[in-house]
């Protein structure tokens, strides 16, 4: 791991259980610049590094390996510019927009639709983590205009179909998992 002063590897570190690590970030930024460093670095004894919207689990390949990686992680440093070259691989989301809160949104932002369809499109987003379900992947960055506050109605379903904008972020069930070194 290069070692720099811009950012700590992790603010907060908790044990998560006696074989894992639970890293806590301020943003879903820092958990990407953070996850890129932990793969590169390939410290002894992680499993596995899973990335979450503010959180990054570490899994370890034993007991052993907690108080160790604890203490590299408090110590370490990382610079974005350390971790090299852009490599994720880019996919295109075909989209038709024309959902039931799209005058919502655009009402919320102070854009017609046009310019909201503008703004999603116009700008890149990254895949930060998948969840709900397999292949939902949560795409962070876009417009900073197009984030708005989550609907009231909690626990909807996004059809396969679709994508949607949830807290701050959007979602695509068309996604499918992030390719590998992603």
């Amino acid at each position: 791991m290069s070692v720099a002063t811009d950012l700590a590897v992790a603010d907060t570190i908790f044990d998560y259980g006696d074989r894992a690590l639970l890293l806590q970030f301020g943003t879903a930024a820092e958990v990407l610049t953070v996850t890129a460093a932990l793969r590169e670095a390939e410290l002894p004894g992680v499993l596995d590094i899973v990335p979450a919207r503010r959180t990054v689990l570490v899994k370890l390949d034993g007991p052993r390996y907690q108080g160790v990686t604890r203490q590299r992680l408090r110590r370490s440093r990382i610079s974005p510019e350390a971790l090299g070259a852009d490599r994720r691989a880019e996919l295109v989301i075909d989209v038709v927009y024309d959902g039931a809160d799209l005058t919502e949104v655009a009402s919320l932002a102070g854009l017609t639709t046009a310019q909201v369809i503008n703004a999603h499109t116009a700008t890149p987003w990254r895949v930060g983590f998948s969840g709900c379900a397999p292949g939902f992947a949560y795409l962070v960055g876009g417009d900073p205009r197009l984030k708005v506050p989550p609907r009231p109605e909690r626990g909807q379903r996004c059809r396969p179909d679709q994508l949607g904008l949830p807290m701050n972020s959007a979602g695509s069930a068309r996604a499918g998992p992030p390719a590998a070194g992603s």
